[in-house]
């Protein structure tokens, strides 16, 4: 197969397919006669199974650390649980993180309702990001 026929069975564009060779997860030989890369079967597999774990989250260095212990014949289903199982504790926590910001958000708009626009006067920038939560308890905010 060539570049777009690999991309057409993959149902992807053929920069993807481009993108994965350059970054060796696709090994393609070449034609002698015009220097075209040619795909295989093996090629194809291994590019619906990379789009498969990027949609799982898994990164591009994961996805070729996979690949390589799939290569040395040994198998990468534990490193695959270690990680997947790291990640969804990292999705939560930023899931958390996204819904107090949410409420804060919330906040905010809700206290700018009632609050008059304000020109900057050397005191102040703006006075809707100063004081949104000047009636709410103290709350520790990451910069």
């Amino acid at each position: 197969m060539k570049v777009k026929e690999l991309a057409t069975a993959a149902g992807v564009n053929p920069d993807t397919v481009r993108f994965y060779t350059r970054e060796g997860l696709l090994k393609p030989t070449r034609n002698p006669d015009n220097n075209y890369q040619h795909f295989d079967a093996e090629d194809l597999r291994r590019l619906r199974f990379a789009r498969k774990a990027r949609q799982l989250g898994f990164s591009l260095v994961e996805v070729r650390q996979i690949l390589d212990q799939a290569d040395d014949h040994h198998s990468p289903c534990p490193m695959v649980r270690d990680v997947f199982q790291q990640r969804l504790a990292d999705v939560e926590r930023e899931i958390e993180e996204l819904q107090q910001l949410r409420k804060r958000m919330q906040a905010a708009l809700g206290a700018w309702q009632d609050m008059p626009d304000g020109t900057p006067d050397g005191r102040t920038i703006c006075r809707l990001i100063e004081h949104w939560d000047d009636n709410t308890p103290a709350q520790h905010v990451e910069e």
